[in-house]
C-alpha cells in the first residue's frame, strides 16, 4: 500500500506543479512509470484510486486524462464517505453541518433575488402544516440546497449536498420523530425565510445555527 501511496503522491505532484493540467492526457503507461521511478502495477493502482475520486479519468481505448478537477466533481467524494458513516459520528457531520448551513444563509441573504424568495415560499405552502417526516425530510433537503445555492458559492453548496445526502438525512430524520418535531421545523423554516426576506444576514445565520443544533440535539438524545 505504500508503494500505491508514493504513486499517487507523484501523480499528484505532477499535477499541482503543473506539469499536467486539466484536461491533459497522462503518457503512456510504461513512459509515466519510467519518468517516476514506479512499476507499473504501482501506477495502475494510483491511477485506479485518482480515477475513483474524480481527479482522473480512465477512457477505455483512448488513455487516462485528469479532469476538470472542478471544486464540485472532487467534492462528490465526500458524500460517498458521508454515506458510511456510524450513527456515533454522526453528531459529528451535524456539528460541521450547523457551522456551513448557518455561513450559505447568511450569505444567501445578501444575494437571494425576489423571484428565489417566491420560490423557498413555494416550497413551504406545498408542504403545508402537517407533512409526514418522510415528506418534511424530502421538503427540508431541497429547502436548504435552494438556499446553498442562493449563496453563489460552488464550494459551499458541495460540501453541504456531501454532509446533507440521502442516507445521512434518514439517519437525522429518524431521531426527530418525537412529538412536535414536524412542527418546530416548519416553525424554524418560515424564521429563516422571513429572514431572508428582511435581507438581514445575521438573523439568517442565527436561525440556520438554531435550526441544525435542534437536529443535532434530537439525534445525540436518540444515541
Amino acid at each position: 500500500m505504500a508503494v500505491t501511496d508514493e504513486a499517487i503522491g507523484k501523480i499528484k505532484e505532477m499535477i499541482v506543479s503543473g506539469a499536467l493540467r486539466p484536461g491533459d492526457r497522462l503518457p503512456k503507461e510504461s513512459e509515466l512509470a519510467a519518468e517516476l521511478g514506479l512499476s507499473r502495477n504501482s501506477l495502475r493502482e494510483a491511477v485506479r484510486a485518482l480515477s475513483l475520486i474524480r481527479i482522473l479519468d480512465v477512457r477505455q481505448g483512448d488513455g487516462t486524462y485528469v479532469t476538470s478537477l472542478d471544486p464540485q466533481l472532487l467534492l462528490e467524494a465526500l458524500g460517498f464517505v458521508v454515506d458510511f458513516h456510524s450513527d456515533d459520528t454522526a453528531p459529528e457531520f451535524l456539528a460541521v453541518r450547523r457551522i456551513l448551513e448557518a455561513a450559505a444563509t447568511a450569505m444567501a441573504a445578501a444575494r437571494i433575488t425576489d423571484d428565489e424568495l417566491a420560490e423557498l415560499a413555494a416550497q413551504l405552502d406545498a408542504l403545508g402544516t402537517d407533512p409526514s417526516v418522510e415528506e418534511l425530510a424530502a421538503a427540508d433537503l431541497e429547502f436548504h440546497r435552494s438556499i446553498a445555492r442562493c449563496s453563489g458559492n460552488l464550494v459551499l453548496c458541495s460540501l453541504l449536498e456531501g454532509l446533507s445526502g440521502p442516507t445521512a438525512r434518514v439517519r437525522v430524520w429518524r431521531g426527530l420523530t418525537r412529538e412536535g418535531a414536524v412542527s418546530r421545523t416548519l416553525d424554524e423554516h418560515r424564521a429563516i425565510l422571513a429572514a431572508l426576506r428582511d435581507r438581514d444576514g445575521e438573523a439568517a445565520r442565527s436561525w440556520a445555527t438554531v435550526h441544525v443544533a435542534s437536529a443535532e440535539q434530537g439525534l445525540r438524545s436518540t444515541l
